[in-house]
Order: structure tokens, then sequence, then C-alpha cells
């Protein structure tokens, strides 16, 4: 019934975008709004179960990518985590939108949601972790501000990677949905003809920020 429930509310998502309503999904399902709330009591339940499910999918296509990669091909795992992340928003753009579209009326995320919707920002960090020694250096100065959030993160998820190299990762990460956003929803129509060759050289010149050998 679960199962069925988020299935109907997924196909509501892709049909009317992020303004869901359990009557609608109810009316869908041809039983009573009421019988819902066994399940779900609210409509933000569902949306956070919609979030989570979303983020673990996607966190579990983007690890199955980069672990079929060598490990020592530091390069190539990135590139598959960023490749396999665009084919998922590419292939699930409601659930996509779900995650960074525009903010559902009414509806702040839990905290719940901290941990699936890491799962690709941690696979660059453990990337650029693993590649140690072989990297290149970083020489732009991190403003003393920004150095104690990325302190703070690193504590929290990252180990004893440098707060400048966390800053090239995080540039890279940002540039990663920033691009399949701009794809996802519509910015580069009329711009952008090439454009798995412009993900491509965008994500290559993202590993050569982080410090990644060619």
């Amino acid at each position: 019934m679960i199962r069925e429930i988020k299935e109907v509310a997924r196909r509501h998502l892709a049909a009317h975008g992020p303004n869901l309503s359990l009557r609608a999904v109810a009316r869908d399902m041809d039983i009573v709004a009421s019988a819902l709330y066994r399940y779900f009591p609210s409509r933000d339940a569902l949306l956070t179960a919609l979030i989570t499910d979303a983020y673990e999918a996607l966190g579990a296509a983007a690890t199955e990518a980069e672990s079929a990669v060598p490990r020592e091909d530091l390069r190539g795992r990135w590139l598959a985590t960023c490749r396999a992340t665009r084919t998922w928003a590419l292939a699930h753009p409601a659930e996509y939108g779900l995650l960074y579209g525009n903010p559902v009326p009414g509806y702040a995320a839990p905290r719940a949601t901290t941990g699936p919707a890491t799962a690709v920002v941690l696979l660059l960090v453990g990337i650029v972790t693993d590649g140690g020694e072989r990297l290149e250096p970083t020489q732009t100065p991190l403003p003393e501000p920004v150095r104690s959030d990325l302190r703070r993160l690193i504590d929290q998820y990252a180990g004893d990677l440098p707060a400048e190299r966390l800053d090239r990762v995080f540039a890279g990460w940002t540039q990663l949905f920033g691009l399949i956003s701009f794809e996802v929803f519509g910015r580069l129509n009329d711009t952008i003809e090439a454009r798995l060759e412009y993900f491509n050289h965008h994500m290559a010149l993202m590993a050569d920020l982080a410090g990644i050998p060619r």
C-alpha cells in the first residue's frame, strides 16, 4: 500500500509539480482520503518519504557508477559520479525537481533527509581524499569565515581533508548540480545543443580545480 501511494504521488509530481494533495492521491487510488492517514499522517510526511527515496535513489546510482571504476583512477571515479548524477536527474525530472527545484510552499524538510542528501558530495570528497599526495597543490587563500565553515564540515564528515581542498570539491559539487539544474529546468534551451559534451567538459574542469591529475 505504501509503495502504491508513493507511485501515485510521483505521477502527481510529474504532472502537477510539488503541490501535492493527499485528496488527489486518494482520488486516483479510488479510496477515501482518510485511508491514507494510516500510512502518512500528513502531506508533509508523504513529501518527506518521497524526498528521502529520491535522495537514496540518486545516491545509489552515483555510488554504483563510482564503485565500478578502479580505485586508482581518481579522474574516472569523479567523472563517473558526475555522469551518473546527471543521468539519474534526466531520467527522473519530477523527483529531481522535488529535491532541487523551487521550495514546496509550507514545507520544511526535516533533518532526517540530511544524510541521504549528502551521498554525492561525500563520494566526491572520498575521491579527493584518496588522492592524497597525488593531487595538484591549491594556492588560493580562503577567507577566514569560509575556512571556519569548512573546518566544521570537515570535523563532521570529511576526516582530515584540508579546508582548501574541500573548498575545491564544494566548487565542483555546486557546479555539478547547477549545470544539471540548468539542463533539467530548460535553462540551456536555445543556448547549448551539445549538452553531454558540454557537461563532460565542465566536469573535467571541476576535476582540474579539485587537483585531480589527468
